[in-house]
């Protein structure tokens, strides 16, 4: 499926795909819709990147199965000593495994190739509050630059012989290394608001007008909301 060129369409877009996945409540529903948007990443050809953010993301799905079935109440499925886990919360677990791996991958697909500059102008263009645009450019420009820090303190721990052992050690020196970075982080940003004035910055970021949207970024963003619509829609038979 062909995306909408234009950013604003693009962000709007999203959000109605992943508001309509979210009301999802049908197993079979809700794997279509992963495979739909599987079939999307998969002819647009991502990059690397796209499947290591998918990998991160069912990292965190793994405790969800690992919870979810022993809290849900529902005919029994398994039982492990003194917990019993539920059929009731197994498909739950993955109902929502699927919602959330859609949801990441839909994210990816539309956004994911959106310089910060440009959501900027996007977020502006939709008239979003100047404090919040400013805030949620200067997070995904600088996000990279933040983990590079924590990845060099980490390196440079390591290098001093530190290892990760489950005792009292090991936490304070990953606390210690939280507040470090933190603290680096205040000292850089107040590097970069510097910068910003002696460029002559004033509260609003000075973006360029975006075009506007051609008849077949409309046509495009008009069968991809529809796609949400229609699952909702179908979920609800």
């Amino acid at each position: 499926m062909m995306l909408p060129g234009d950013p604003r369409l693009r962000l709007v877009a999203a959000l109605l795909i992943v508001a309509s996945i979210s009301q999802l409540k049908s197993l079979p529903v809700a794997g279509i819709a992963l495979v739909l948007v599987l079939a999307t990443v998969l002819i647009s050809r991502p990059k690397r990147g796209v499947w290591l953010r998918l990998l991160h993301v069912e990292g965190f799905m793994l405790l969800l199965f690992a919870t979810l079935p022993f809290t849900v109440e529902g005919p029994p499925l398994l039982t492990i000593g003194p917990f019993t886990a539920s059929a009731a919360g197994l498909w739950r677990a993955i109902l929502i495994a699927m919602k959330v791996s859609a949801s990441v991958l839909t994210l990816t697909v539309l956004l994911g190739d959106i310089e910060p500059t440009r959501l900027g102008a996007t977020l502006r263009d939709l008239h979003v509050p100047e404090r919040l645009n400013r805030l949620i450019v200067m997070t995904v420009r600088y996000i990279d630059l933040i983990r590079d820090e924590a990845r060099r303190l980490h390196e440079s721990m390591r290098a001093r012989g530190f290892a990760p052992r489950s005792n009292r050690h090991t936490w304070r020196s990953y606390g210690n290394l939280v507040g470090m970075l933190l603290v680096r982080s205040l000292d850089r940003a107040a590097r970069v608001e510097e910068a910003m004035l002696c460029r002559g910055y004033s509260g609003r970021f000075p973006y360029r007008g975006l075009p506007i949207p051609t008849r077949l970024d409309w046509i495009r963003f008009t069968l991809i909301s529809s796609l949400g619509i229609l699952a909702v829609m179908a979920d609800r038979l």
